[in-house]
């Protein structure tokens, strides 16, 4: 798919095909991308944790709770953690947007699951058995679409403005 085509269709996807299963092959595409992500001083703080077995997808579901309601029918969840730097946010935030992207450009549905910040954070640590001193980003439901939803962006002009903010 043509980037800008990937960009322009890309939405969260919640609901997913039970049948779906995306290979290994595919995930690992996937994660290459989310590593090719602009990272402040090159510190590449990230690292992506793969869940592909139903139970762990439940697992993570259950301590994100109704944030991820939709979890459980996807067929891997990726959970973007960095190590605490100064730029952690900014650069686990640039690998989930590639992520996101891949997802789209191989033909797959995806939804970003708010993590930094959220009160689940250190539970879901724990439960990916991540080592001290790492930080959630978010968690990425991935499957076969079963929705299309068309929704709508700002038209250009309503969100551009040249040397200066005027309206």
């Amino acid at each position: 798919m043509d980037f800008f085509e990937t960009v322009k269709t890309r939405r969260s996807i919640r609901r997913y095909k039970k049948s779906g299963v995306i290979s290994k092959e595919d995930l690992l595409k996937i994660a290459q991308a989310g590593s090719c992500a602009p990272s402040a001083r090159s510190v590449n703080p990230w690292k992506f944790v793969i869940l592909t077995e139903k139970d762990r997808i439940i697992g993570l579901e259950k301590i994100i709770g109704n944030n991820g309601r939709f979890l459980a029918d996807a067929s891997a969840a990726i959970v973007i953690i960095c190590e605490d730097t100064k730029y952690y946010l900014e650069d686990g935030c640039a690998a989930a947007q590639n992520i996101l992207l891949a997802v789209r450009a191989l033909g797959f549905g995806a939804c970003w699951i708010a993590g930094d910040k959220k009160d689940y954070c250190e539970e879901v640590l724990k439960y990916l058995e991540a080592p001290s001193g790492f930080r959630l980003i978010c968690s990425i439901a991935i499957g076969i679409p079963d929705e299309n939803p068309v929704k709508e962006k700002p038209e250009i002009g309503t969100v551009v403005k040249w040397e200066r903010y005027q309206e």
